[in-house]
């Protein structure tokens, strides 16, 4: 009675009391009714407080109708990138070339890539696979008298000339079978070789070609050293010159044999070009390191699924990132890849930015997903077990728990749901176009959750809707009448991140993935997510001379950037492209694209190349044996 009393006490004043006592409610039938009344919230609470820890892990899917649209539809979007490209390279031709590239707001030229044409190069396998020959054939003459001077005192950046310029004319050489073509690359893949006079053989990041010398920092970084191996083993392939595959050799060698342990297996960031050694522990699929984790699954599927150094190093890469840098957010489960840093070996940081360059990756695990048999890994040659045999006891037991799990599916749901996040970057801005950079919602009230972790918890309830962060989200939008500053900010909280970069700056990455998922699925949202992107690109970055970047996409009157990057119509327009037609012209099990989308044929070593190249059995470089 003790509890009730105070319940009358505190629900019920006595002043409340008398009157309803003399309209015959008796003070027990008032008890009997709070109490009652107590005991169900008190069950009602206690339900749904379990009922919410369970379905933090069963993935609430939005409602999202994909139309099956009629091949004349998705033909005639093809035609429109066919346009846009035209569009953007009628105006690069008119106001920039020969110069490198376009500003499509001044109408005017900039040489940011060693004043050598690069969108022209950059752009020739585009025209081939469009069937654009007049604008081929009218670049090519200037191509091909180009004879990489420099003026003096200068240097082109190793990278960014090979994945560009040699990448574009060994792509239209594949694609054209001109031998003139061929040539000029061998000439410029010759001119840049002084790169790879390092005390290791790692290129340094820049090279004069008139002069042959070199110049650059002592420390260089993971997508610059190791983002040449399909450009030089396809050059080598083409020409019959040893001395290119040499070098890839080499640096298969480095990557081989350096110490991973403190790194999970997985390359690093920084490297020392002298001693060829890791000097960080700073690990990103982002900026600084993303091609050189992309080339270890492509250079094994280049040389027609030979190289098994490389498909090594790609399962030992992939495994650390899904273990340890793919998170799921605390509200809308959206699934991002970050970047993490450890410093004396103990204190280990994760960011939680999440970068449109990450883009790439779930393209890359899709494109496994398709060219390996990730749930029988031995069928290729490769021990999982023996893979871990030089890393740390919890990296090992991250190789045990994810065992667990058909490996095939685990690549598959973790290259949709990042996918689908890189989507709604770009379909909750006012504009449609993604920004740079974002920071993901962690820690605080929210917490940090590895996706992994999630996957685990759906697993355990039973798998109940689609695994965590796949199924569809429908986009963010800012509740109207919010006035402040302050205002808007809180109401971001629900979109789960905050923008960290406002520009766009006319990339391809997650168009990149779209394509690939929609091949390797042939699940429509992935072309529909596509169009949605170009439908904002036309809408927002269009200008009377080409497209331009564009800045703050979050806000619904953003800003033109007077630049348009070569890769726009190399890699970006050639997707969109792609994804739009019906017929797969570029198919995935024949064709390698490098970086910058420039597409190479798988090929085979005779068995003369491999005695001239010293390949061997196991197709590993002799100096390993």
């Amino acid at each position: 009675m003790p509890v009730l009393s105070t319940l009358w006490g505190t629900f019920l004043p006595t002043n409340v009391c008398l009157p309803l006592h003399r309209q015959g409610i008796s003070f027990r039938r008032i008890l009997v009714t709070l109490t009652v009344s107590f005991a169900l919230c008190t069950l009602y609470y206690t339900h749904s407080r379990k009922t919410q820890s369970v379905s933090e892990f069963i993935p609430e899917e939005d409602v999202v109708l994909w139309p099956a649209d009629s091949p004349e539809i998705w033909a005639e979007r093809a035609v429109q990138v066919k346009n846009a490209f035209l569009h953007a390279y009628h105006g690069y031709e008119r106001y920039a070339f020969p110069h490198d590239e376009l500003t499509p707001l001044s109408n005017a030229s900039t040489n940011s890539f060693n004043m050598w044409g690069v969108t022209a190069v950059d752009s020739l396998d585009t025209m081939l696979l469009m069937g654009l020959k007049d604008e081929y054939e009218r670049a090519l003459p200037i191509i091909m008298n180009n004879n990489f001077s420099l003026p003096v005192n200068t240097a082109v950046p190793f990278f960014e000339t090979v994945i560009r310029y040699l990448g574009g004319l060994l792509s239209a050489y594949a694609l054209s079978n001109d031998t003139q073509l061929l040539t000029k690359a061998d000439e410029l893949g010759t001119k840049l070789s002084p790169a790879f006079n390092t005390k290791s053989g790692f290129p340094v990041f820049a090279v004069n070609t008139y002069e042959g010398v070199n110049s650059g920092p002592p420390i260089g970084v993971l997508a610059e050293i190791a983002s040449w191996q399909l450009e030089y083993s396809y050059l080598g392939k083409a020409t019959g010159k040893k001395e290119h595959l040499e070098r890839v050799t080499t640096i298969t060698d480095l990557l081989y044999i350096a110490n991973l342990t403190f790194s999970g297996g997985m390359y690093p960031t920084k490297w020392d070009l002298a001693s060829g050694n890791p000097h960080d522990l700073h690990l990103s699929v982002g900026a600084a390191a993303d091609s050189g984790h992309e080339y270890t699954l492509k250079q094994y599927l280049l040389t027609a699924q030979t190289d098994k150094e490389n498909l090594e190093m790609y399962i030992r890469m992939t495994m650390h990132v899904i273990n340890n840098l793919i998170f799921i957010s605390p509200q809308r489960q959206l699934v991002y890849v970050t970047d993490m840093a450890t410093y004396k070996f103990e204190d280990t940081r994760v960011t939680h930015h999440f970068e449109h360059l990450s883009c790439f990756f779930p393209g890359l695990l899709a494109l496994g997903v398709k060219m390996l048999p990730l749930d029988d890994l031995e069928s290729v040659g490769i021990d999982v077990e023996e893979l871990t045999r030089d890393l740390l006891p919890r990296d090992r037991e991250g190789y045990e728990a994810l065992s667990e799990f058909n490996l095939r599916e685990i690549h598959l749901w973790a290259a949709e749901a990042i996918a689908q996040t890189c989507y709604i970057t770009y379909a909750d801005q006012p504009t449609g176009l993604g920004p740079e950079a974002v920071v993901m919602r962690a820690g605080g009230k929210f917490g940090i959750t590895r996706w992994m972790d999630a996957v685990r918890a759906w697993d355990r309830h039973g798998r109940l809707g689609p695994p965590p962060g796949v199924g569809d989200k429908l986009p963010w939008s800012e509740p109207p009448g919010l006035v402040s500053a302050k205002e808007r900010d809180r109401a971001a909280v629900a979109r789960d991140y905050g923008v960290r970069n406002i520009a766009y700056y006319l990339r391809p990455e997650a168009v990149e993935s779209f394509y690939i998922l929609w091949r390797v699925t042939g699940d429509v949202r992935w072309r529909h997510r596509g169009w949605h992107v170009f439908q904002a690109i036309e809408r927002e970055a269009k200008t009377p001379s080409g497209y331009a970047c564009v800045d703050r996409v979050h806000m619904k009157v953003p800003v033109k950037l007077d630049l348009m990057p070569s890769y726009f119509l190399a890699e970006t327009l050639k997707y969109l492209y792609l994804l739009f037609l019906d017929d797969d012209i570029v198919p995935l099990d024949r064709w390698v694209f490098n970086t910058e989308a420039h597409p190479f044929p798988v090929f085979s070593w005779t068995p003369g190349e491999e005695t001239t190249y010293g390949i061997t059995e196991g197709h590993l470089p002799s100096t390993m044996l």
